[in-house]
């Protein structure tokens, strides 16, 4: 398996040359152009990561980071805990959509789309990592929403989405694992659909106090500008059913499917996001240093929006935050926008959100390539 210490970001944040192969340096982002609720800064926390993904941080500090085009996983290191990143490893190469990161027991797991690797005491090994046990190897194929966002839940298991693998069909025919998320022991064992009828989940985590799973799901494309949207959906129990292919956003049926089944008889969003933002990475706020206001609430990375029309505008590139009350939303607004520009345009797309032990939050940019820290100060 190809290593290679990519290099030091302190040279790279100041703009040196250095022998990096094929990959590319992510030069000084314009964070300036990111505006935030007052009290809030933004600043690059490692400005080279190409097609930075989704993370997982271990309990020794060691950030994980997956790729979906690049086909790397990285292992980013703040050696003299500064909070800002000392070094970039590749720690895995040539792999098939590697999306998907989770750590526990000292291993780091990769999802590929039709398996999950396991790579045993990586931390000790980065410069020389094992070769990969497979955990399973039997997912569907399909590379259409086949790329996996993978973490491990409150009791032990490893979360696996299945995504549709189409704009809308019904093929659970095929495999009852198409649309769902399925969860497994770590050993791969007792695997099971815990969650029906979600379309490409790429984002979920589990209330700090009550445990339950919260997910983003991708809406449909191709019903226009404005349909459906995206949604935030709470599933406290096994086996809940939420909609997709039949009914869209909890009020929507689908015009092939629609009459099949109606949108009452599944479980409704706990929010509609907005259409096409492509909501991504979600975390519970469990930090302390943000205000108050944001604890135990839901911070989302949209990636932003790639079919509307010219007309309409993109929509996404973004954070935001979904404030709940028990178990409602009560509120779903905006905390960080500027990747998209007045001119339409984008120059980064946020994916993920990790929040560090000092409470402050990270986020991943697949555009630019770059992982960013966002703080407060009163």
């Amino acid at each position: 398996m190809e290593v290679a210490v990519l290099r030091s970001l302190t040279a790279a944040a100041a703009g040196l040359a250095v022998a990096t192969g094929s990959v590319a340096l992510a030069q000084n982002p314009p964070l300036d152009r990111i505006t935030l609720p007052a009290g809030f800064s933004i600043a690059v926390y490692a400005p080279d990561v190409p097609n930075a993904r989704s993370m997982a941080r271990s309990p020794a500090g060691t950030l994980f980071v997956s790729t979906r085009q690049a086909g790397n996983v990285y292992a980013v290191l703040d050696r003299d805990q500064d909070f800002r990143a000392d070094e970039v490893v590749t720690v895995a190469t040539g792999l098939n959509m590697p999306n998907g990161v989770a750590f526990r027991d000292g291993a780091l797991y990769v999802a590929e789309v039709n398996r999950i690797l396991r790579y045993d005491g990586i931390e000790g090994r980065l410069q020389n990592p094992p070769e990969a046990v497979v955990v399973d190897e039997a997912f569907p194929t399909e590379r259409s929403h086949g790329w996996k966002f993978i973490r491990f839940g409150p009791d032990g298991k490893l979360y696996v989405p299945v995504g549709a693998p189409c704009n809308i069909c019904d093929r659970t025919g095929e495999d009852q694992r198409f649309g769902t998320i399925t969860r497994m022991n770590p050993d791969g064992s007792g695997q099971e659909v815990f969650a029906h009828g979600v379309r490409n989940s790429v984002g979920f985590d589990w209330h700090p106090e009550t445990g339950e799973l919260w997910f983003t799901s991708n809406g449909r494309d191709r019903l226009g500008d404005t349909s459906p949207g995206d949604t935030l959906n709470y599933a406290p129990d096994l086996g809940m059913h939420f909609g997709f292919p039949f009914c869209h956003q909890g009020d929507t049926p689908d015009p092939e499917f629609g009459e099949r089944r109606a949108c009452d008889e599944f479980a409704a969003p706990a929010q509609v996001l907005g259409p096409h933002v492509a909501s991504l990475g979600m975390r519970f706020y469990t930090g302390s240093m943000f205000p108050a206001r944001y604890r135990n609430q839901i911070f989302i990375a949209e990636h932003g929006s790639w079919n509307r029309t010219p007309e309409a505008g993109h929509t996404g590139y973004r954070i935001t935050v979904a404030t709940l009350d028990g178990n409602q939303i009560t509120d779903y607004s905006v905390f960080a926008e500027g990747w998209l520009g007045s001119d339409n345009n984008s120059w980064g797309r946020p994916t993920d959100v990790e929040v560090l032990p000092d409470g402050s939050l990270l986020v991943t940019d697949d555009g630019a390539g770059a992982i960013y820290r966002i703080t407060y100060e009163e």
